[in-house]
């Protein structure tokens, strides 16, 4: 597949999964901002928010919804920063939105996001157990 998120979607590459429906899939970004850092993308690719089927949009947002909530949640964060682009730092074409959980004096400045490295794949496995727990609560 020449998306990656496609491939993601598909079960075709390897990923940190914490929500997989007929919707979207949500997993851990690669390179987070904040260990935690999840990216919701639709099933069906779109590359922009205006790609997708308006009768997407509310199921598609409902899923984000619940995925704050839930790395909120797991992750005991104080809040989220949810964020997309729209072409323009858009790194992989295929619609996703960011969510990044957030603290007071976390270092977060605008959008100069630093990014950091799980230790290994079990701290990765960690973080995303404890979202999925989270949603399914």
């Amino acid at each position: 597949m020449e998306c990656l998120f496609c491939a993601i979607a598909a079960g075709a590459q390897p990923a940190q999964i914490v929500l997989d429906d007929e919707v979207a899939v949500a997993f851990l970004d690669a390179r987070p901002v904040f260990k935690g850092h999840v990216l919701v993308v639709p099933r069906e690719h779109a590359e922009t928010l205006t790609d997708l089927p308006v009768p997407a949009v509310g199921p598609f947002f409902q899923r984000v919804q619940s995925m704050a909530a839930a790395v909120e949640e797991g992750l005991s964060a104080a809040g989220t920063f949810v964020a997309m682009n729209n072409r323009i730092s858009q790194s992989v074409a295929h619609l996703h939105v960011h969510i990044v959980p957030r603290n007071r004096k976390d270092g977060l400045r605008g959008f100069f996001w630093p990014r950091v490295k799980y230790a290994d794949e079990a701290e990765a496995a960690s973080y995303a157990d404890k979202i999925r727990s989270a949603l399914r609560g």
